[in-house]
Order: structure tokens, then sequence, then C-alpha cells
């Protein structure tokens, strides 16, 4: 199988510019003949880790609690994000958004990554916070999406109850203080390039174009076609 160049995301699902940052990421990849060639990897992050999941209040009460701000204000703060979110063709719905902790989400992410299937999962997360009003941290919910992506929900229950991804998701927290990552989305290229923020379509392009011609340098394409079967090797036979 021949090697990809890495994209990593550091985002949380209760992060308005992640989703958009994902449908601008995703407009850069539209017209690169190389998009086949890149991996993507996403990484857990926490806007608020010590939030308790509630639903007896609105995000605007949240909002205006946690930022300082009039309810009014909020409202409308949250208004504009809805506007920058249909220009990229996401429907926000902050009037049903549950406020909920996302470190159960993030765990979500990590059970579907080990069934290749993180990123489907990823975009359910978000269209089921921002869109749907669903309560992202109720295993519950997680299982619907974990249907919907045909991953085993009694094994993701299993999992989440023993806290079999807790660990990674905390290896990624620690890996955000670590490169000093300070607000989401961050995107970072071959681990050389880095973007953060939901930033124009063409920054996202030029930043891929140049990461990729310098990691094809590095990592030469196979001069072949390969298909792939049973061979034998130095290690063995497979």
């Amino acid at each position: 199988m021949e090697k990809k160049m890495k994209i990593e995301v550091w985002s949380d699902v209760m992060c308005p510019f992640c989703y958009i940052g994902k449908r601008r990421y995703e407009a850069s990849l539209a017209d690169l003949p190389f998009a086949d060639q890149i991996e993507l990897e996403w990484k857990s992050y926490q806007l608020n880790p010590t939030l308790e999941t509630n639903l007896d209040i609105t995000t605007y009460d949240y909002l205006a609690e946690n930022k300082g701000m009039s309810v009014a204000q909020a409202k409308a703060m949250t208004a504009q994000v809805a506007e920058m979110a249909k220009t990229v063709g996401l429907d926000y719905d902050f009037d049903k958004a549950v406020v909920a902790n996302s470190f159960r989400a993030h765990e979500f992410s990590h059970f579907a990554k080990t069934f290749g299937k993180q990123d489907e999962a990823e975009e359910l997360l978000f269209k089921a916070y921002f869109t749907e009003g669903k309560n992202v941290d109720d295993i519950g919910v997680l299982q619907e999406l974990a249907a919907a992506l045909g991953l085993d929900t009694a094994g993701l229950a299993k999992a989440l109850e023993a806290g079999q991804y807790r660990d990674a998701v905390r290896e990624d927290l620690y890996e955000a203080q670590q490169l000093g990552v300070r607000g989401v989305p961050f995107f970072v290229y071959n681990r050389k390039y880095a973007i953060s923020g939901a930033q124009d379509v063409d920054v996202f392009k030029q930043t891929m174009e140049k990461a990729f011609t310098e990691w094809r340098k590095e990592n030469p394409a196979s001069p072949f076609e390969v298909i792939e079967g049973p061979s034998c090797g130095p290690g063995g036979c497979e």
C-alpha cells in the first residue's frame, strides 16, 4: 500500500468553526490531483473540559454565562456564525443545540477510527450537534450514529462504559498542549505547516500544495501500479 501524507486536525464537536473548517478543507481538495494520497486524522480537543452536560439550559444561556454577555448578545453572535455556516452549505440550529460535554463524543470518534470510519463519524457528530439538536454526550445517541455507519452499537456501548478510548482522547489533548494549540480547528500538514481556524479555501489549498510537494520529494511515488496479492518476503509469507 502506497504511503500517504498525513494531515491531523484538532477539533471539538461543539466548535462551530470546526464544522465550517471541515467543509473548507474538503473544498480545497476538490481540484487537487493528489487528493487520494492524503490521510486525514482527527484529534481530540475540548473547548471546555469542565462543562457539565445540561439539558435544562439553552446554548444562549451557556454562552451568556461563560462569555459574560447577555442572552441577546449570544443570540446575535450565533446568528452571525449560522450565516457563515450557510456559505459552505451547513444549516446550524442553535435553538436546538444541547449543552453537552464533548469527551464521550471524542471517545466515539476514536472507536470509529479503529474501523476506518473516523471522518464519517466526525461528520455525523457535527450534524447531530449543530443541526439535529442531539445530545452527543448520550450513549444512546452515539449508538444511533454508530448504527448509521454500520458499526457495532453494543461494542460501542461496552467500549464507552469501560473507558477503552479515554487514554487516546487524553493523549490528543496533551499533544495539543505540547504543540501550543490555542484554538480550533487546527490543521497540521505533515508536521511542517499548520492552519489555525476556518481559513479561506485558497489558504487550505495553497498550504496543501506546498506541503504535498515537499512530502512527495521526500517520499517518491512508486514507478509501478501495484496490485497486491499473496506473496513472500524476507519477513515471511502473507
